[in-house]
């Protein structure tokens, strides 16, 4: 899913009143309780312009005024922010063990959510359940009174940066899936902008756009779970997520950092999922699907080859955090996925190595903010939902 704006003719009035519009919003986003005429200040745009743009958002229910601003000379100014009241976006991950999907509003706050602890099968019936769950969380009391903005789900794989379509979920056994032409099949569904994207760009873009405070310049989130993704994002008023050729960006999980060494579900041997991995984890320790990763860990966490298990897949972790860094250097790095439930065990091996080894090209001691979020069960959702708000704050 592009996250910016494509290019348009010099002049194009809509194209122009959009980009306000969006403008306006972010600023409002990333600096709550800013005033009308804080706006146009930060923006370079006109006072007259700011003015008739918020109060077309006020009256759609993207923005509310708050308190008066005190100034010492002049008409007071309302504190503006984003109306958390009227809308709402759903995000939903489809992901190897589940779905989860959730209802947030334009502030960030999850407002219902569901997690349907069963493995997907195919991509129809996983559709087919999707939907019905989506249809019941709509039904929810805490939005039944909200106007939807729209629908993103995220997939456990690589989407096509040309089209919305799933181009591989190598966990999943599925190839090129329009998974969202299965989904408009079902009936009840709501309307409004509808995407598609890798679960851990939706997961990153998230975690960037919903960011308390002002957020970094750029992040990358490492979705450390059965799998592992990374997604990266950067910009201001408008985030961008770089995808690459064919949308392999961030597939950190398939870098080979052991040649000839174990096979991959991908086909390749050697790739870093076969040392961190929970699919990897869990045949290393003989589990079956339904059995707990983190549970049996901490059951066997006297054992000498249970911990030197986890000890590596934590430092695959620290060199896979290293790779990024020294790659594309965002100046926050965020781990999460079910991993995290491992703790200690997996990730101080992981901070340790990175620690040791961040700063060997500058030679300074400068180092990259790094987040772990323990409980990720709904943030891959929460960025689907937060990349619909998103697109429909251009097209509003």
């Amino acid at each position: 899913m592009p996250n910016s704006f494509t290019p348009h003719a010099a002049g194009d009035l809509n194209y122009l009143k959009s980009l306000n519009r969006s403008t306006i919003l972010s600023t409002v986003r990333r600096s709550p309780g800013l005033s009308r005429a804080d706006i146009a200040l930060q923006t370079g745009l006109t006072k007259a312009t700011v003015g008739s743009v918020v109060q077309a958002l006020v009256e759609r229910g993207w923005l509310r005024e708050g308190e008066l601003h005190s100034r010492g000379g002049g008409r007071p100014g309302r504190a503006l922010y984003l109306d958390g009241d009227r809308h709402y976006m759903l995000g939903a991950e489809v992901g190897v063990k589940g779905l989860r999907l959730v209802a947030c509003n334009l502030v960030g706050e999850i407002l219902a959510s569901c997690h349907l602890e069963e493995p997907p099968s195919d991509p129809a019936t996983t559709a087919k359940r999707l939907a019905n769950q989506l249809m019941q969380l709509c039904r929810a009391p805490a939005i039944a009174e909200r106007h939807c903005l729209g629908l993103c789900v995220a997939v456990p794989g690589p989407v096509s940066p040309s089209a919305p379509i799933l181009s591989l979920a190598p966990n999943l056994g599925w190839v090129d899936v329009d998974f969202l032409a299965l989904l408009r099949e079902e009936p009840g569904l709501p309307d409004g902008v509808w995407l598609l994207d890798n679960e851990a760009n939706a997961a990153a873009f998230g975690e960037f756009y919903f960011f308390e405070g002002m957020p970094p310049e750029s992040l990358a989130y490492i979705s450390a779970d059965i799998g592992i993704g990374c997604g990266v994002v950067s910009g201001e008023h408008f985030p961008v997520v770089p995808r690459g050729y064919q949308g392999l960006v961030g597939e950190i999980g398939h870098t080979v950092i052991q040649p000839a060494g174990a096979l991959c579900h991908c086909g390749n041997r050697g790739c870093a999922e076969t040392l961190v991995s929970g699919w990897a984890l869990r045949e290393s320790l003989g589990l079956d699907i339904d059995d707990s990763l983190s549970a049996s860990v901490q059951a066997r966490a006297d054992e000498a080859d249970v911990q030197a298990l986890i000890q590596r897949a934590g430092e695959a972790l620290g060199l896979l955090m290293l790779n990024l860094h020294h790659t594309l250097n965002p100046s926050m790095l965020i781990l999460g996925g079910s991993l995290m439930w491992l703790k200690g065990p997996l990730i101080e091996p992981a901070l340790a190595y990175f620690d040791a080894h961040q700063n060997d090209l500058l030679r300074q001691s400068q180092s990259v903010p790094i987040k772990i979020i323990e409980d990720s069960t709904f943030t891959a959702a929460r960025g689907a939902a937060a990349q619909v708000m998103a697109r429909a704050a251009i097209e509003v």
